[in-house]
C-alpha cells in the first residue's frame, strides 16, 4: 500500500522541521561544522519548498486570491519583525530598517517573496498582461526579493510550481535547479559549506510525492492548520529572539 499524506501532515513536518533549523542557529550560531548543527540545518531545508508547494497549492484552490495575497503580506510584515528580532545580527531597533548596517542579504523573513511568489504566479499566469510585460514584472519581482531569506528563490519556486501544476518531475526540476543557484551564491558569498547544505532541498520531493491532493479529513483542523503556520512562524521566532538576549 503506498504511503499518502494530507496537506496538513506534510505543513506540520515542515513546521517541525523549521523549529529543529532555527533551533539550531540559536544554539549554534554562525556556520558551525560539526555533525549536530549540520544535521539540524539539512533536516530545515525541507521547509521551503512545502511552503512554496502549497502557496501554489494555495492559489489553485482560493476562491479569493485578493485576500489570500493579502493575508501573506501581512504576515510578511509582521514576521519582518520577528524575523529579524531572533537574528544573531540583531543591536537595535534600527536593525528593523533594510540595509541600516550595511547589510545586503537576509534584511527580512523568507515570508517576503512567498508573499511575492504568490503575485509573481498569478503575472505569470495571467491572459491580460503581455508576455514582455511579464518578463520585466518577474524580474523586478526578483530585484525586489532578492535581500531576503531565501532571496527570490521562493518565489521563483512557488511560480515553477504553479505554472506546472500537474507534472510532479517538471515542478521538482526546476525547484532543484532555481535551489542550486542560491546554493551558488550562498557558497561564494555566505559559506561554503552552508552553500552546499541548501542542496538538502532534495529531501522535500519524497515527502511531497507522497501528498494526496487533499487537506486533511477534519475540517475544525482544517481550519487550525489553515492559521497555525502564519502564527506559528513569527511568535516562535519571537521566542527565540528573547531567549537569545539571555543565551
Amino acid at each position: 500500500m503506498k504511503l499518502s499524506l494530507s496537506a496538513n501532515k506534510i505543513k506540520m513536518i515542515a513546521i517541525i522541521a523549521m523549529t529543529i533549523d532555527h533551533i539550531a542557529w540559536l544554539a549554534y550560531p554562525g556556520y558551525p561544522s560539526e555533525i549536530v548543527p549540520v544535521m539540524m540545518h539539512i533536516i530545515g531545508r525541507i521547509t521551503c519548498p512545502i511552503m512554496c508547494y502549497f502557496i501554489a497549492e494555495g492559489y489553485h484552490y482560493s476562491k479569493n486570491l485578493s485576500k489570500y495575497t493579502q493575508r501573506l503580506f501581512l504576515f510578511a510584515f509582521i514576521s519582518h519583525f520577528a524575523y529579524l528580532f531572533s537574528s544573531a545580527n540583531f543591536i537595535d531597533w534600527k536593525s528593523f530598517l533594510p540595509f541600516y548596517y550595511g547589510d545586503i542579504l537576509n534584511q527580512t523573513s523568507v515570508m517576503w517573496p512567498l508573499a511575492w511568489g504568490l503575485v509573481m504566479l498569478r503575472v505569470a499566469n495571467s491572459e491580460e498582461i503581455k508576455e514582455n510585460i511579464k518578463f520585466v514584472l518577474i524580474l523586478l519581482i526578483c530585484l525586489i526579493t532578492f535581500p531576503s531569506d531565501w532571496s527570490c528563490i521562493a518565489s521563483l519556486c512557488i511560480m515553477a510550481f504553479g505554472t506546472n501544476r500537474g507534472d510532479f518531475k517538471k515542478q521538482m526540476l526546476w525547484m532543484i535547479f532555481y535551489v542550486a543557484l542560491y546554493s551558488i551564491v550562498y557558497f561564494f558569498a555566505l559559506d561554503k559549506l552552508y552553500g552546499l547544505i541548501q542542496m538538502s532541498v532534495v529531501l522535500a520531493v519524497p515527502i511531497l510525492m507522497m501528498y494526496n491532493g487533499q487537506r486533511g479529513s477534519s475540517k475544525k483542523i482544517n481550519t487550525v492548520m489553515k492559521w497555525l503556520f502564519y502564527i506559528y512562524y513569527p511568535l516562535h521566532l519571537f521566542v527565540i529572539g528573547l531567549l537569545q538576549l539571555f543565551y
